[in-house]
């Protein structure tokens, strides 16, 4: 059983189920741990389900990242900065002050 509260950054291998997860916040206030699977899927205990279950400290799998990786479209150009059609056109953003550009007279 686990008797220690978790270490946030640490990775564990629940016993039973037979699935590793990272936990990734502890709140002391809520008594609550929200850990994340290798899959990505996020999941929390409360601390006395924690003190019930098996767990054991396993290493981090070598693929853990790949559930947080970006799409190909996404990864193309990371870095790149959105600059919409007429942006350093200061007449761009004005409105007409007429109907259908006709005069008012």
């Amino acid at each position: 059983m686990a008797k220690k509260i978790p270490t946030i950054g640490d990775w564990y291998q629940d016993a039973v189920e037979d699935v590793l997860f990272e936990v990734v916040a502890v709140d002391e206030h809520s008594l609550s741990i929200e850990i994340q699977y290798e899959d990505g899927e996020v999941g929390e205990f409360d601390f006395d389900t924690w003190t019930q279950m098996i767990v054991l400290p396993a290493q981090a799998p070598e693929d853990w990242r790949s559930s947080y990786e970006l799409d190909e479209e996404d990864s193309l150009s990371p870095d790149s900065v959105y600059v919409p059609n007429n942006y350093s056109d200061p007449l761009a953003a004005l409105e007409s002050d007429s109907w259908l550009d006709s005069d008012d007279y």
